[in-house]
């Protein structure tokens, strides 16, 4: 029981919120919260469908990598293009040799769009983009990708260098 005050004057009521309804947030359709996760899957599979058929091994087939332009090194994506065009050839190993870190990303991504799918299809409020991955995680993998980056551009690592 609760005790509420009812105006600016000293009266007090007593209210039994035992008794009160309790207020249930509205039920949300699953096409509602999953509506996200899905367009989000849509989109990456319209972009899969282009690069399908518009192969970026071509030069200048979609442009120049602006990293690379300014500072003359590849970037951590360079290859990616044409590793995601290889694999949608099934060539996983010219993919490999394309970009190293594209197969470990994408099943890093379809994993936590996974999770982001099926969260929303239960019909759990999620933010519009979930983190899955603890802050630390997400710093280790940022220094990775740096390490990646610098490494690629030497002399010794001229074996990661996109093909």
């Amino acid at each position: 029981m609760n005790w509420k005050r009812r105006s600016h004057a000293a009266t007090v009521e007593r209210v039994d919120t035992a008794s009160a309804p309790v207020s249930q947030p509205p039920a949300r359709s699953r096409w509602l919260t999953a509506g996200l996760p899905l367009l989000t899957g849509g989109a990456v599979a319209g972009v899969l469908a282009v690069l399908h058929f518009r192969d970026p091994h071509e030069q200048g087939s979609y442009g120049v990598c602006p990293f690379y332009e300014l500072t003359g090194w590849w970037c951590p994506g360079c290859g990616g293009l044409r590793g995601l065009h290889n694999l949608t050839d099934g060539r996983i190993i010219d993919a490999v040799h394309s970009n190293i870190l594209l197969v470990p990303l994408l099943l890093g991504f379809l994993a936590w769009w996974g999770n982001w799918t099926i969260k929303g299809w239960r019909g759990q409020s999620l933010p519009p983009l979930p983190r899955i991955l603890p802050r630390s995680a997400l710093w280790i993998t940022a220094i990775l990708l740096v390490a990646f980056t610098v490494v690629r551009n030497t002399p010794y690592g001229t074996w990661l260098a996109p093909v």
